[in-house]
């Protein structure tokens, strides 16, 4: 029987989408972070980090009541017709969610390693705070906020417990490929499993030996200039 790669092509599909919307959504709240002084910082932080710290099956559960029939957000989308649970935007849903702390960490930690001497010139200046983030933060921080966005795309890749708990296992529709190992193991093939398996390693640490790669030029470059 021919082996079957909707998951492979599901992943990909998911996964991309989720580190689309979780770049955007990182950049955005990593850098409103750096400047926000306010009491609720803590707080603010600590749930945007959430998903980082909590089981996978619990940030599934929250998402399930959340985007269940008879949940707040479910109950919203039924009246336009929308049905998140069991579907392919849930699997999205559920990647960009435990994918998002990495991403918001990592730029948050780059944007505040930027000089704020720099920030405050380009005001002077007249820049707006548009420009200040696109000629001068953005510049600045990209080699973590590229870190980022390659690491919550691997975590993105290998999302499991959420995934099954929002979007549940149906073949050629939400069956990614963590599913389709853990289901595989489960039903004794352990051949189709072990394949799974070696393409996301083969997936994850391409992108991370990537990162890798491409940084380690910067570091010379950045360590030359020091010495220098």
């Amino acid at each position: 029987m021919a082996l079957d790669l909707s998951p492979l092509w599901l992943s990909l599909k998911t996964t991309l989408t989720a580190t689309l919307i979780t770049f955007f959504l990182g950049l955005a709240a990593a850098y409103w972070m750096t400047s926000y002084r306010g009491k609720a910082r803590g707080l603010i932080d600590g749930l945007l980090t959430s998903p980082l710290v909590l089981p996978p099956t619990v940030v599934g559960f929250i998402l399930l009541l959340l985007f269940g029939r008879n949940g707040p957000l479910g109950k919203l989308l039924e009246l336009v017709g929308v049905t998140i649970i069991f579907s392919w935007p849930a699997t999205v849903i559920a990647a960009t969610v435990v994918a998002f702390p990495l991403m918001y960490r990592t730029a948050l930690g780059a944007f505040e390693q930027i000089d704020p001497n720099l920030l405050a010139v380009a005001r002077t200046l007249g820049a707006s705070e548009w420009m200040t983030f696109w000629r001068v933060a953005l510049p600045s921080a990209w080699p973590g906020i590229l870190a980022g966005t390659i690491l919550a795309f691997a975590r993105a890749l290998g999302e499991f417990g959420a995934t099954l708990m929002l979007a549940g296992n149906i073949p050629g529709q939400t069956q990614t490929m963590p599913l389709a190992i853990f289901f595989a193991s489960e039903g004794g093939d352990l051949q189709q499993a072990m394949f799974w398996v070696l393409l996301i390693l083969v997936l994850s640490s391409g992108v991370i030996i990537a990162l890798n790669y491409w940084s380690q030029p910067r570091r010379f470059l950045m360590t030359q200039a020091r010495r220098g």
